[in-house]
């Protein structure tokens, strides 16, 4: 059985995303042993060296968000994700975001779990200021949410359904954003995720679970980079500087702009 990471990446007005990817393949690669492709519309980036495979795809957006980061709203191309069954080329895969950074062997643990689709439930703050209630759970009725960040899947009935299910979901998303009762027309992986695991689990919420929290950094922080799996972040607590020293544990740089300063400085 091949086993691989998939890594979506369409780069849009600030945020050159193939070079956050390769940055971030050179990492899977030296922490997790397994090859990676990349799933782009770009042709000629010079980081596509850095992949084991290149998988052409046009983008497709999701509208617009403002990031506080970069203080502007820009455009979002994030919702090829549904495609990752079809268009992977392992039997099983590790579907990553691009500023998910990886600085240690954990997610050998989820590629070794039996289920055939895992992914996170809960998401929290490093800082501990944010309670994630808000992001969490969705909607008018506050379902609960399952993060599209990070995903394991092997090929199957099961992965299957859920990815045609989320694909169904996309395709609908006025009547799913009407029937959840959801603010805002964007569209969002993670909320096909989560609304398709529950058709697919037959409304019980069933799911198999990543079985820890995913680790987040948000826009407002400032990340910087003290070695190759060291990182520091500063942050604002009721008024007073604070930071946190973060080594050899993954986390989800949620601002981009800070990452990107990082990366266009090791490269």
């Amino acid at each position: 059985m091949t086993t691989g990471a998939v890594i979506f990446a369409f780069n849009n007005e600030q945020t050159d995303y193939v070079k956050m990817a390769a940055w971030n393949a050179d990492r899977i690669r030296r922490h997790l042993n397994i090859p990676v492709a990349v799933v782009t519309n770009c042709t000629d980036h010079a980081q596509l060296i850095k992949f084991d495979q290149v998988i052409h795809a046009d983008p497709a957006s999701g509208g617009t968000r403002y990031f506080d980061d970069y203080k502007e709203t820009i455009t979002w191309y994030n919702t090829g994700r549904t495609d990752a069954y079809s268009l992977t080329p392992w039997d099983q895969t590790l579907v990553l975001d691009a500023d998910y950074v990886v600085c240690s062997n954990e997610l050998r643990n989820v590629l070794d779990m039996p289920q055939d689709f895992a992914c996170h439930r809960l998401a929290w703050d490093v800082t501990a200021i944010n309670q994630f209630e808000g992001l969490n759970y969705f909607g008018q009725n506050k379902f609960p949410m399952w993060w599209a960040t990070v995903m394991m899947f092997r090929k199957g009935n099961t992965a299957q359904y859920i990815f045609d299910c989320m694909n169904m979901v996309k395709q609908n998303w006025t009547h799913y954003r009407d029937l959840y009762h959801m603010q805002g027309p964007n569209y969002r992986n993670d909320y096909a995720l989560s609304i398709a695991l529950g058709i697919v689990s037959g409304h019980t919420l069933k799911v198999h679970d990543i079985p820890w929290s995913l680790a987040s950094v948000l826009p407002e922080h400032v990340l910087s980079q003290i070695d190759t799996d060291h990182f520091e972040i500063k942050y604002q607590d009721q008024g007073q500087p604070k930071k946190i020293d973060w080594h050899s544990m993954d986390f989800h740089a949620m601002g981009k702009k800070h990452l990107g300063d990082i990366i266009a400085n090791s490269v």
